[in-house]
């Protein structure tokens, strides 16, 4: 006589049932290709090199003290009120692309800085806000950029910046910085109309600089913008800057550390061609 299946045969088959039902419905509904399983796609090694480094510019490459002071300024004096700005500022920068209204980050940088004064009982003109947002283009490096930056490019790295800010005012950033020598190009959402971490953003620049989205990595010093390049098929290294914080619910970057100097040493660890 045949044997009746042991409590572990029940389970596995159960177990094969359930991904199969999966997997059915999501072809079924059109979410999953039909040469495709339900499983999630197989990740780069990390002991491999991206084929591109992106950097993500303001906090990330540039430091933002010099107008942080000025538009603390513009708020009272209020340096408290410097998170209520830019997380406000980052709010309407998604509002304008979810409605498909884009307007220069600076823009609405200016603006949001009115609606943050005038709840706080503050007259600022427009002249003003803009005015307290001017220094951005002139911020210097981190100190432990320009050496990182050397490194990577003289290892054959290829790098670029990927900024919300606009084509002019990257431009000016890295010129102001000293920077523009270590970047193949300086790529800005101007190009595409829309504002980081939308994920057509990532994919605009990865077919900008012909590399395929895995071969890409963003470095930033912003848990948002690691989620969005992560969530996008990209690989992603943070710069834990003080008060910077990944977003837990994101899938976590291959390399996390608190300055770019042990970024690019991490960077230069991996093994494989950078270039090709």
């Amino acid at each position: 006589m045949t044997s009746a299946p042991g409590p572990d045969s029940a389970s596995n088959t159960a177990s094969s049932r359930r991904n199969f039902l999966t997997a059915t419905a999501g072809i079924a509904a059109g979410l999953l290709p039909a040469t495709l399983s339900a499983e999630e796609p197989t990740m780069p090694s990390v002991s491999t090199r991206p084929k591109c480094l992106f950097f993500d510019v303001n906090e990330t490459l540039l430091d933002l003290d010099a107008m942080k002071q000025s538009v603390a300024a513009a708020l009272g004096g209020r340096p408290d009120l410097l998170p209520l700005w830019f997380t406000t500022m980052l709010q309407h920068s998604l509002v304008a692309t979810v409605g498909d209204h884009y307007e220069d980050f600076g823009v609405i940088g200016a603006a949001t800085l009115q609606m943050v004064a005038r709840n706080q009982g503050i007259d600022l003109s427009d002249d003003a806000a803009k005015q307290a947002l001017a220094p951005i283009r002139s911020l210097p490096a981190h100190p432990d950029v320009r050496p990182a930056l050397e490194q990577l490019k003289e290892a054959g790295y290829r790098m670029v910046t990927l900024t919300n800010s606009s084509q002019a005012g990257v431009d000016a950033q890295m010129k102001n910085a000293g920077l523009t020598d270590l970047f193949e190009d300086r790529l800005s959402v101007e190009d595409v109309q829309m504002f980081k971490p939308h994920s057509h953003v990532y994919k605009w620049a990865s077919r900008k600089m012909n590399v395929p989205p895995e071969d890409c990595m963003l470095i930033a010093a912003h848990g948002w913008d690691i989620a969005g390049a992560l969530w996008a098929g990209w690989r992603g290294a943070f710069v834990a800057r003080p008060g910077a914080q990944l977003y837990p619910l994101a899938k976590q970057p291959e390399i996390n550390q608190p300055e770019m100097q042990q970024v690019a040493t991490q960077l230069l660890q991996l093994g494989g061609d950078c270039c090709s």
